[in-house]
């Protein structure tokens, strides 16, 4: 076998794997999603931190990470997505129905995942709970690290919006001391008074620059505009910001 169907083949077990050290986050029979007397782990983004084998401890890349909640582990690799369906058995892990991507990652670095893949391929792991942290191990004393992922803040954070056509040139950030959101429309630069409690923000009229752009620019400026001078209720889920108006219109946003 070619280093290059290697690595092909290494990234699939990789990619599947981390799906088993989600389930045994998972107290399946109970609905409790807890792994012995542990916080629980169901409705939890964990950020896997490192995997250590044979005495070496292989950093995780950006972006891997599993969630669990009602019966599925989902998550990423650093690339890849997957999915399965999940059970615990006490306290070892169980997987089934198991879908990845299969998106070629030359960014990932082999050894890491040479080793997750050593690790969560044996079917006797056990899952620790421990504060904000989750270590799955091995019978050999192999471990995966985990750590759960906290919400960006809405305030200093700079938020692109997912329209579209704006390819990432939209993006907002509140400042909650000031009292202020700015940032750009996709062509025109943006800023307003943004009063932020109990789960809305309120934002008052918009002063922008008056630059004429493309159609399909204009159009999603004036969407975006139309969150403008009312009342929304926010919500961060991790990495995700969702604004939605009084009559229900949804745009999201991604933290940077």
């Amino acid at each position: 076998m070619d280093r290059q169907k290697q690595r092909m083949t290494l990234m699939a077990a990789a990619m599947l794997i981390p799906l088993m050290a989600a389930c045994g986050n998972e107290k399946a029979d109970d609905g409790s999603g807890s792994v012995g007397a542990g916080k629980p782990v169901t409705g939890v983004r964990w950020s896997v931190d490192s995997v250590t084998t044979d005495g070496r401890t292989h950093k995780a890349p950006d972006g891997a990470h599993v969630t669990i909640d009602k019966g599925r582990a989902e998550g990423s690799f650093g690339c890849n997505k997957f999915g399965a369906d999940a059970t615990v058995d006490g306290d070892r892990i169980r997987l089934s129905k198991t879908m990845s991507t299969e998106m070629g990652c030359e960014n990932i670095p082999m050894e890491f995942e040479e080793a997750l893949a050593r690790i969560l391929s044996d079917r006797e792991i056990k899952a620790r709970v421990d504060g904000d942290r989750l270590t799955l191990t091995t019978g050999q004393g192999d471990t995966v690290r985990l750590t759960e992922a906290e919400d960006a803040p809405l305030s200093g954070t700079k938020w692109t919006v997912t329209t579209p056509r704006t390819d990432g040139r939209a993006h907002l950030t509140f400042d909650e001391k000031k009292g202020t959101v700015s940032g750009s429309l996709g062509c025109n630069k943006v800023n307003a008074k943004a009063t932020v409690r109990d789960g809305h923000i309120t934002l008052g009229p918009p002063s922008t620059t008056r630059m004429m752009c493309e159609d399909s620019l204009m159009s999603d400026e004036k969407a975006l505009l139309r969150l403008f001078d009312g009342k929304l209720k926010y919500g961060v889920d991790h990495q995700t910001l969702t604004l939605t108006s009084g009559n229900g219109t949804s745009v999201r946003a991604v933290a940077e």
